[in-house]
């Protein structure tokens, strides 16, 4: 398991970013052999499923213009700690219900060497600090989503919630329409896997 499909659509990474990378495809398998933080069936395409769909969000450059934010239902750590590999100037948020899940994220970013990113088991109701960005995985329907973490966005103009998701969702954005933007990953990456898959950018108080 290596990162050259990262390379492929990210030639320009630094030796720092690319070992970054590199060191994901061992430190997941380990844990995902002590705890099954990763579906069993999607470990052997880490890079693709997991690590490559979360760099969806920088290929569109959709977090450019953010400098702190927050991974909401971060899992094992997507799509937060590729990110904040990818953008080392930022600052990055990770929180999950799940405290074994935040115990491995929380390895991982020790042992990769990533200074920019926490991780933390909380629940987004319960968060104090305001954010600028927040990203997620499809964690729930689009409008509870919304519902349960826009109260942690600075508001502002630019806040924005970035959402992975794939299939038919159109019924549950219809409400938001007139504030997001949709992009097809399969524009920007080739693999099979990204076929249905979209990024939402909802502008939250546009």
């Amino acid at each position: 398991m290596d990162n050259a499909i990262v390379l492929k659509y990210f030639p320009n990474l630094t030796e720092t970013q690319k070992e970054q990378f590199a060191a994901l495809g061992t430190l997941y398998p380990e844990w995902n052999d002590k705890i099954n933080v990763i579906s069993r069936n999607d470990i052997d395409s880490l890079y693709t499923r997991h690590i490559l769909h979360s760099l969806a969000i920088a290929k569109f450059n959709l977090i450019d213009q953010s400098q702190n934010i927050l991974d909401v239902g971060t899992g094992g750590g997507f799509p937060g700690i590729p990110l904040a590999i990818m953008y080392p100037e930022k600052r990055f948020t990770l929180i999950d219900s799940i405290g074994k899940k935040i115990t491995v994220v929380e390895d991982v970013i020790e042992k990769i060497g990533l200074k920019n990113a926490t991780a933390h088991k909380i629940n987004s109701n319960d968060l104090k600090d305001k954010f600028d960005t927040i990203v997620s995985r499809a964690v729930t329907a689009f409008p509870n989503f919304v519902k349960q973490t826009r109260k942690a966005l600075e508001k502002s103009p630019t806040a924005s919630i970035v959402y992975l998701k794939g299939g038919d969702f159109d019924e549950e954005i219809a409400p938001f329409r007139k504030h997001i933007t949709l992009y097809n990953i399969p524009d920007v990456f080739e693999e099979e896997f990204f076929e249905t898959k979209k990024v939402i950018k909802y502008m939250v108080f546009e």
